[in-house]
């Protein structure tokens, strides 16, 4: 598809990807491509309307567990207890949370990391470039607006197939919400 991956992924057994920017349903094709690249194996969060028929049985496949986002089902504490279950574990997830605008990233990777005490690898999905851009770990500090402000300026000038980011990164960190 003339994509090609920097950087490397840490050799941890644990971890959270954060994949960003989430514009498009390329997205998904894209990531889809780039596990099946580096043969990563991985977990993914994902609308439950993406795990009807004919779609479900290919997501679960691919690693994907259905979220019912209409109702609160405390993922986050869900998801840290199955990092605690494992002994390998990576999750994927788009930080948005949607592939339309936002002005700020939900939370719910960050407490997810941070209770689970595991890094977060910052992922960019750079369609000006075509590249899967793998970024250093981060370790969280407890300080979710300020840590998020530093993973958001990790993104900056990465153009996602939609729209790039519209705002400086300092001015897009400060804005975080709960979820």
């Amino acid at each position: 598809m003339g994509w090609r991956v920097t950087g490397r992924l840490p050799d941890l057994p644990r971890f959270v990807i954060i994949a960003a920017p989430h514009t498009s349903n390329w997205d998904f094709v894209i990531g889809l491509a780039a596990k099946l690249a580096l043969r990563l194996g991985l977990t993914f969060l994902g609308k439950d309307t993406l795990f009807r028929f004919p779609l479900g049985p290919l997501m679960r496949a691919w690693g994907g567990i259905p979220v019912d986002r209409s109702t609160s089902h405390d993922v986050v504490n869900g998801i840290v207890e199955e990092f605690a279950r494992r002994d390998r574990m990576v999750l994927a997830l788009a930080p948005e949370g949607t592939r339309k605008p936002v002005s700020r990233w939900r939370t719910g990777f960050y407490h997810i990391a941070h209770a689970a005490r595991v890094p977060i690898v910052p992922v960019a999905l750079n369609f000006g470039a075509k590249e899967i851009q793998i970024l250093e770990p981060f370790d969280t500090t407890g300080d979710v607006e300020a840590d998020v402000r530093v993973l958001r300026a990790r993104y900056a000038g990465v153009r996602g197939r939609r729209r790039m980011f519209s705002e400086s990164p300092m001015d897009a960190a400060t804005r975080v919400t709960t979820g």
